[in-house]
């Protein structure tokens, strides 16, 4: 009977049982996108992500899932996937991987630490996909008022790989919000997949399913869309790396640092780094197509 092995790191968080946890399956070949949306859901984790070695010893390929579907693209699965590498690899020197997702390649450079790992994803050049306007039944979806928003700041449809409508909003706002009905159409219809509320002041994000059952914890391709709207607006300076704030309200703060390389009118590339602790070690012990034959068999 075959078994599968993971690894369970928490990205962006120097410390276990910090930021947002992940397992990583560094040897997931022959598994279909059934099995890995199944086991995914098994584990109850926010996402999950599946390797499957090359022939280049730094170069994978990657699928990420969450609850629900599988991703295009995620930030803290490729970070937590290639400090995983770079633990089984050994060596103290930094090391630069290749990870290649069903849309795109990225490329992620890892160094250790004293107490574990850090990553630094390239997100590559942002796409500015629009100013939204008539933002009320937007922020109301959020149980938030007109007011709650940011006075001189956009609405705005930016993406790194996923299409989050950044909501910039005043102080005190994050904390009296919440998703209360689902907002896949109402965003569908402003072309984003996902939405992140953004306090500048505080320089801290929320951001969850688009049920909003369940909170996210450190949403690194959100935060590189945070990133590159900052420099877009004049918030942050090209090349200047910025602490990103993530996770307060569900009892794991996260740090996510942010770097925008470029001008506000030509952003060249986006970087999206943080920290990576090992929490241990497991082993599926049975896959889902063998409980499906089972089942079959006993019935």
């Amino acid at each position: 009977m075959p078994t599968l092995e993971y690894t369970h790191v928490d990205v962006f968080s120097d410390h276990p049982y910090g930021g947002n946890s992940l397992p990583v399956f560094r040897d997931a070949g022959g598994l279909t996108a059934e099995q890995m949306l199944r086991i995914t859901q098994e584990l109850r984790q926010f996402e999950a992500i599946f390797l499957e070695p090359t022939t280049d010893a730094n170069t994978v390929q990657a699928r990420v899932f969450d609850l629900f579907e599988e991703l295009p693209f995620a930030g803290h699965p490729v970070i937590g996937a290639a400090a995983t590498l770079h633990q089984a690899a050994g060596g103290a020197t930094a090391q630069t991987w290749q990870v290649e997702l069903s849309s795109r390649v990225v490329r992620v450079i890892t160094r250790r630490t004293p107490l574990g790992y850090y990553g630094l994803l390239d997100q590559g050049a942002p796409e500015f996909l629009g100013v939204v306007a008539g933002s009320e039944e937007i922020i109301g979806a959020f149980n938030l008022e007109p007011r709650d928003l940011h006075d001189d700041l956009p609405l705005e449809v930016v993406s790194t790989g996923l299409r989050y409508l950044i909501i910039p909003v005043k102080p005190g706002a994050l904390g009296r919000a919440r998703i209360t009905s689902d907002v896949t159409e109402l965003l569908a219809g402003v072309r984003a997949q996902f939405a992140v509320l953004f306090d500048e002041a505080a320089l801290e994000v929320r951001h969850w399913n688009n049920d909003g059952v369940i909170e996210d914890v450190a949403t690194g391709s959100a935060a590189g869309t945070v990133g590159a709207y900052r420099l877009r607006h004049g918030l942050a300076r090209g090349g200047e790396m910025f602490a990103l704030n993530q996770g307060r309200f569900t009892g794991r703060p996260s740090t996510l640092r942010v770097q925008a390389e470029g001008t506000p009118e030509a952003i060249r590339t986006i970087m999206v780094g943080g920290n990576v602790a090992f929490v241990g070690r497991g082993t599926l012990e049975v896959l889902p197509c063998e409980m499906l034959e089972h089942d079959g068999m006993a019935s």
